[in-house]
Order: structure tokens, then sequence, then C-alpha cells
């Protein structure tokens, strides 16, 4: 899939995207869109590592993704 703008083609394949979401049990859990992409961690830095590593896993060199965005879910529920 590409998108176009008015200066290049931009390749879908050159970025993956992650959902960040709290774990229940502390911590962040991170899930690749499109890929069977899974990681987990304490904190964000070590969370950004995993997934780096996990990418490095999943991906060979020449496939690998450019950019990696990371979009974060916080639910939070209120009382009414």
């Amino acid at each position: 899939m590409y998108i176009f703008n008015k200066q290049k083609k931009i390749s879908m394949k050159n970025e993956i995207i992650f959902i960040i979401e709290e774990s229940l049990d502390g911590g962040f859990e991170a899930k690749a869109l499109g890929y069977s992409i899974f990681t987990e961690a304490d904190d964000l830095e070590a969370l950004k590592a995993n997934i780096k590593e996990a990418i490095s896993c999943h991906f060979v060199e020449d496939e690998m993704p450019k950019i990696i965005r990371l979009h974060y879910i916080k639910e939070e529920v209120i009382a009414a």
C-alpha cells in the first residue's frame, strides 16, 4: 500500500505502528498492528528497547521498517 503526497510516494511498509497500553499487572504492553509482534516492560524506556529488539527478530535487515510509531492508549474511569 502506498500513500501519495506532492513530493514523493511513501510506502506503508517503511513504518510499523504499535499500540501501547498499561498492563493490569503493572508496566506496559505493546502490540504491533498487522504483525504478530508483542512485548512488555516495566517502564516506557525499557518497552521502547524491547520493541526495537522484537522488530529486529521479526524482520530481516533489508525489510525492517524505518519508522516505529507508538500510539499510547490510556483508559480512565471516573464516577458519574
